[in-house]
């Protein structure tokens, strides 16, 4: 750590508390990137933060490669989470250490949000009745919709793309065929949707967005996303990455949403926007870039839910870990009442750390986030990020649809 500072304003001073560096430098070497990290994390590598912000212990700081890679291969062996960092796309300590103070700002005012609402109350409709007699008849007709045989073909069709890392040509091959699937499991749509591609400044992966125009509330935004990149960080065997778990589950869970949805013959209330990001496992570079533009659009995205590993019921089947770091806690309240009248989940309230998947990059951009988990952090599967991450007889497809009906209450019955 270097020199103590503390910025100006009284109000934000109670609650924003961060290093200052006193290096005038106005770049790190040419081997080095900017990152957001967990600060324990990058403690655990031996690497020196620049400024920290001291409620979320979150820091940035000035890696190499070689620093970034074991950066993730711990976050994953150690803490039990995926990526654990963020790329930065600035070059120079100048605006690096901007987009830090920004970030950081985000986060305390994240936190008094969630203040405000546990002081008036969380804003939320009355909590629905437990009993099946409390569910919405036509949302409970389009839970039961959701197929797991459709979500094993697509969890083993991303499974066969064999690697999908973001900077090679297999990533894009991988995105290329998805997108193909999902206009062919798209083939039925009964409302207009758009279907493209994203191109990114930060990786040659493209992400894939999928939009279904709302009805009488189209002006408000629901997002649910999931990462579509696959990356094999094993010191041994061979470097294939299948991601069945990691994140194939998350992905075949957001498109059996899609698929409901426009199969429908009324477009659903709300605007939805489905994301299959891409370079997730770089340091969630297209959700970043995605949601910056959001803000920078002001555009009125009152959810964000994102699913990254639902295979794998680590904690026993219908038992979800509900990450509270980095999310909202209307978000997570919303998630419980729905769960009461529609679903099954025996939901666990757990933490993994900045920047363990997309909905980090929605979060620092002020968007209300959700992170339902296919455990808690400790028992999530072992054998992501290396070519063992596939199909196999820990795998459930059962405890997989619980997301994708979840996700699907949550959008109908906003």
């Amino acid at each position: 750590m270097r020199t103590a500072s503390s910025l100006t304003s009284t109000s934000l001073s109670l609650l924003l508390l961060f290093w200052i560096p006193t290096t005038t430098n106005a770049a790190p070497k040419a081997t080095e990137r900017y990152i957001l990290a967990d600060a324990k994390l990058l403690r655990s590598i031996g690497a020196e933060a620049i400024i920290s912000h001291e409620r979320t212990q979150t820091a940035l700081a000035a890696l190499n490669e070689r620093q970034i890679e074991n950066l993730a291969k711990v976050a994953h062996e150690q803490n039990g989470a995926c990526g654990g960092h963020e790329l930065l796309a600035v070059h120079t300590l100048e605006g690096a250490t901007k987009e830090a103070h920004t970030t950081f700002k985000a986060f305390d005012e994240q936190y008094r949000r969630d203040r405000r609402l546990l002081s008036g109350g969380i804003g939320l409709p009355p909590q629905p009745p437990s009993s099946p007699q409390g569910s919405d008849p036509a949302i409970s007709a389009l839970i039961s919709q959701v197929d797991e045989n459709k979500l094993r073909e697509t969890v083993q069709f991303l499974t066969q793309q064999g690697s999908r890392h973001h900077k090679t040509g297999e990533g894009q091959r991988a995105a290329d065929a998805f997108k193909i699937r999902i206009e062919d499991t798209l083939k039925s749509a009964k409302i207009p949707y758009r279907l493209e591609f994203i191109a990114h400044s930060s990786t040659p992966m493209k992400s894939i967005k999928l939009t279904v125009p709302g009805g009488r509330r189209a002006s408000e935004i629901i997002v649910l996303g999931g990462h579509l990149d696959s990356i094999n960080q094993s010191f041994w065997g061979g470097k294939q990455a299948p991601g069945s778990d990691d994140n194939a589950s998350g992905s075949a869970n957001v498109l059996e949403v899609a698929r409901i949805i426009t199969d429908q013959a009324t477009p659903p209330e709300r605007t939805l926007e489905f994301y299959w990001y891409a370079g997730e496992e770089g340091g969630l570079l297209g959700s970043a870039e995605i949601a910056k533009t959001a803000k920078e659009q002001a555009r009125n995205i009152v959810g964000v839910i994102q699913l990254d590993m639902t295979l794998f019921p680590g904690d026993g089947e219908f038992t979800l870990g509900s990450m509270t770091d980095f999310t909202s806690l209307d978000m997570r309240e919303r998630l419980k009442r729905i769960n009461a009248t529609y679903g099954q989940a025996n939901i666990i309230e757990d933490k993994c750390g900045y920047g363990c998947s997309d909905h980090a990059s929605w979060y620092k951009n002020g968007f209300p986030t959700l992170m339902p988990f296919e455990s808690t952090k400790n028992k999530m599967n072992g054998n992501i990020h290396s070519d063992k991450d596939t199909v196999n007889a820990a795998s459930s497809f059962r405890h997989s649809a619980m997301f994708s009906k979840l996700a699907l209450a949550m959008i109908l019955a906003w």
